[in-house]
């Protein structure tokens, strides 16, 4: 089965500041030039570090939604892991901005991985893996180039 069109449309439309963010750090004139129409906290890793925070919450509730299809035991876990990345994104990417990113980049692996286990138990749409694989692919590229290069 493939990705429905509206989810994969959505979640092409919702990387959109990673790729503002990452052509932003990789050409400072168009940084400039964006830091003085938007604001400089809508540029570069600054909406690489906010943006990453606010989707890990985002995936928290997406999570969390799966998990009420869960019974018994099998939900109390659901429910506790779905709280992780909402958890992770608050207290690890305060850091500073190298560390703030590269610990983004390790939530957004933990969330392909809550995504596998609840995959498996059965809790998200058959499509889901194929769409969180391409998602998470797109966004460590934008955060590896925001933090290596």
């Amino acid at each position: 089965m493939g990705i429905p069109r509206a989810p994969l449309a959505l979640a092409l439309a919702g990387l959109l500041p990673f790729f503002w963010g990452t052509i932003t750090y990789l050409f400072p004139d168009l940084a400039l030039w964006g830091a003085n129409t938007f604001g400089p906290q809508y540029v570069s890793i600054f909406v690489l570090l906010s943006y990453g925070t606010v989707i890990l919450a985002f995936m928290s509730g997406i999570l969390w939604g799966f998990a009420t299809r869960a019974d018994g035991k099998k939900a109390a876990v659901a429910y506790s892991m779905a709280v992780v990345p909402a958890l992770w994104a608050f207290f690890m990417t305060g850091g500073g901005p190298v560390s703030g990113a590269v610990n983004l980049m390790f939530g957004f692996v933990g969330v392909l991985i809550l995504d596998f286990a609840f995959h498996s138990w059965g809790l998200t749409p058959p499509w889901w893996l194929r769409l969180r694989v391409l998602i998470t692919t797109i966004v460590l590229i934008c955060l590896g180039i925001g933090v290596f290069l």
